[in-house]
């Protein structure tokens, strides 16, 4: 049987940085990931990948400010991640200006303009617009397998591994995996994504509340110019973003289909999702709407409060649950790490005092 100080369900983007974060507070800690599929897979697969400086609760706000300091130093060291700076604009009604101006961060710079680019509609005595810093996108997945990378050989990885059953095992657990192996850990952090119905940890989960909604964004095949960046719709919860490299924009906009299974879902795009896409670009950015016929289709867990769920799921803090990041796991996922080996303090304090287990 194998045994290890932590084992991450979930190699996502949330779930490697939970990785990251263990290796850097617990060098000599064992830790193993294991997924489903592919690392880099599931949602941060189909991820948009869209980091601005904003929130909507104070806790998000820090949140959203940790993992852009976090993003810029892993830019820094190295220049070759697949994450991409780009310009910001925000257009929203003149009387949600309030709302933006507050939700934005300091390091977002927000200024009025008082033009917008020559192909979205012009401002109006009923809309205002800012430009801003601190804007990027990722490729969510190629990302996720990146810092994989840089965690081996010391992080062991099971790709293609369910987890069948896990159960509580003397001081951690133990882990029933779908090939037939067991493996026992000190403690457990759950990032499962949307999978939040797995049987392993149904049960335990279903207190938290969270639900799984579709997320869709649509390809518009329309390249933006060299100048373009993201332009956010504040009012309708949409974006569009520049994909220089594919010739393309993303377009993001709020699905209200909810409690869906994502085993289930095909990932095409369906004539209602560009019906309700179309309608948000008829009035925000009209000249794309004809160019919007295909895109990505996936899920996302969201929390009652819309607040990332980080939580202890035993008194011993052995167990974590890290997810429903309400369509900003990657936007948050190092401050959910963060806040995932907190509640694992005792454990990494345990290590780095005894040694990692053989």
């Amino acid at each position: 049987m194998t045994h290890v100080d932590f084992a991450v369900v979930g190699g996502g983007i949330i779930g490697c940085t939970i990785a990251r974060e263990l290796v850097l507070r617990a060098p000599n800690a064992s830790v193993l990931v294991l997924d489903q599929d592919a690392v880099g897979s599931g949602a941060s697969r189909r991820s948009a990948g869209l980091h601005f400086p904003r929130g909507a609760t104070e806790r998000v706000r820090r949140m959203s400010g940790y993992s852009q300091a976090c993003y810029r130093a892993l830019l820094d060291a190295d220049p070759t991640l697949p994450i991409h700076p780009v310009p910001l604009l925000v257009v929203s009604d003149r009387a949600s200006a309030g709302q933006v101006e507050a939700a934005y961060l300091d390091e977002a710079r927000l200024s009025r303009v008082d033009a917008l680019p020559d192909w979205l509609p012009p401002l109006s005595d009923e809309t205002a617009a800012w430009k801003g810093e601190g804007c990027q996108y990722a490729d969510v997945g190629a990302l996720a397998r990146a810092l994989a990378r840089s965690l081996r050989p010391g992080t062991s990885f099971r790709d293609g591994v369910c987890v069948a059953a896990l159960d509580r095992a003397g001081n951690g657990y133990e882990l029933a995996l779908g090939t037939g192996e067991r493996v026992t850990a000190d403690a457990v952090v759950l990032a499962p994504g949307p999978w939040l119905a797995a049987p392993a940890w149904r049960e335990r989960l279903a207190p938290l509340g969270a639900r799984v909604k579709k997320v869709v964004a649509l390809h518009i095949e329309q390249p933006p110019a060299a100048e373009d960046g993201v332009v956010v719709f504040h009012d309708e919860d949409a974006f569009l973003l520049p994909l220089h490299e594919q010739r393309r924009w993303l377009f993001s906009y709020t699905s209200q289909v909810w409690d869906v299974d994502p085993d289930r879902l095909t990932g095409s795009v369906c004539a209602s999702d560009l019906a309700e896409a179309r309608e948000v670009l008829l009035r925000r950015a009209p000249r794309l709407a004809d160019s919007a016929r295909s895109g990505r289709v996936f899920c996302d867990a969201y929390s009652a409060d819309r607040e990332p769920l980080v939580r202890a799921l035993d008194e011993e803090g052995r167990l974590v649950f890290a997810g429903a990041a309400n369509g900003s796991g990657y936007r948050l996922a190092p401050a959910i790490a963060a806040e995932a080996a907190h509640l694992l303090r005792k454990a990494i304090q345990n290590v780095s005092e005894q040694g990692s287990h053989p």
